[in-house]
């Protein structure tokens, strides 16, 4: 048997109204009126239909995630975090992959299709700022560097400063000849932009000189292009005693081709990543790396959609920053 809101304010002593205030997270409930009613929905098990209030507000219920890749365990485990908090404003997440193409992120944008979705969160690959112009329908919150002057919401973590702080790190671990993999030159790149551009500015700052024999280009960022990239940089020749890849699947195939070539990490090559995703602190070694704050990330923005929907849709558009730190692990530690 389901039991409705009534049930549980006969038990508890209260109005209707007074439970659907607790239920609804309102402030001015006394103390003790809250825990009467808390305690009537522990003991008929009550949950509220959820289905029933999205219709009262005109909604689905239903919010989307579309991420570029969903083999890449950072969108997955991004995906996580995203879910746990829409469960917390009673959302349903629709998952969808872009591939990171322009014409499928541009159909995205409007919000899918009318009414099927309440809001968006797109981490673009290739979409720009004229395609946004203009856009008001299905609210919509962007992730990441990609779009500057962004006229929607967006999370970003300062990948420039990361960067800069992983590869100073090296530096001052003692290496000089640090290589960086992952460098894109397509429009779609914005990340390895950035990356690249902290990874100089560190180099800059200690007084080393950049050299493009060190950087090595990734045309993706899955595993087997951060072994093709290490295995092209050892066979070139070029000196190198640390290796920058610009996220933990590239490092990941790196240190497989490193192993390959009998060369230790860290004792003869330091490896970095970028994004501490799981595989990273079960390899071996295990993986040095920035960790953006994911579960902050998707909190974050699963937030900024809730404020666009119960608030002004027509607002300036805001920007919050996240925060991310370094973990320092065996493959630049030696023992």
């Amino acid at each position: 048997m389901r039991h409705r809101l009534k049930d549980v304010a006969e038990r508890a002593g209260v109005s209707v109204k007074t439970v659907s205030n607790v239920v609804n997270g309102h402030v001015h409930v006394r103390p003790d009126t809250r825990a009467r009613v808390e305690e009537a929905i522990v003991e008929l098990n009550y949950r509220p239909n959820l289905s029933a209030r999205h219709l009262r507000k005109g909604r689905t219920g239903v919010i989307a995630l579309a991420v570029p890749e969903l083999d890449i365990p950072y969108f997955a485990e991004l995906a996580r975090h995203v879910v746990t908090a829409a469960a917390e404003h009673g959302w349903t997440v629709l998952i969808d992959q872009t591939g990171g193409r322009h014409d499928q992120e541009r159909v995205l944008a409007p919000g899918i299709t009318d009414h099927l979705i309440d809001g968006l969160i797109l981490s673009p690959s290739a979409l720009t700022a004229a395609d946004l112009a203009g856009l008001d329908g299905t609210p919509m919150v962007l992730l990441g560097e990609r779009i500057e002057h962004c006229p929607a919401d967006r999370v970003v973590i300062d990948n420039v400063a990361a960067a800069r702080k992983i590869t100073d790190h090296l530096i001052q671990s003692g290496r000089r000849r640090i290589a960086a993999v992952g460098a894109q030159r397509t429009d779609e790149g914005a990340s390895a932009r950035l990356r690249l551009a902290g990874y100089r500015d560190a180099l800059s700052a200690a007084g080393l000189d950049y050299d493009k024999a060190l950087v090595a280009p990734a045309p993706a960022w899955h595993r087997a292009d951060g072994a093709a990239a290490m295995r092209g940089l050892l066979t070139s020749g070029v000196r190198l005693d640390a290796v920058f890849c610009f996220n933990d699947t590239l490092a990941l195939g790196a240190l497989r081709a490193l192993h390959e070539a009998g060369l230790r990490v860290p004792e003869d090559v330091a490896v970095v990543g970028f994004d501490d995703i799981e595989d990273g602190r079960f390899s071996f070694p295990t993986l040095t790396t920035v960790a953006p704050d994911k579960e902050q990330i998707a909190r974050l923005a699963v937030e900024l959609l809730a404020n666009r929907l119960d608030g002004d849709r027509a607002a300036p558009a805001r920007e919050l920053r996240a925060s991310y730190r370094l973990e320092l692990r065996e493959s630049t530690q030696t023992r």
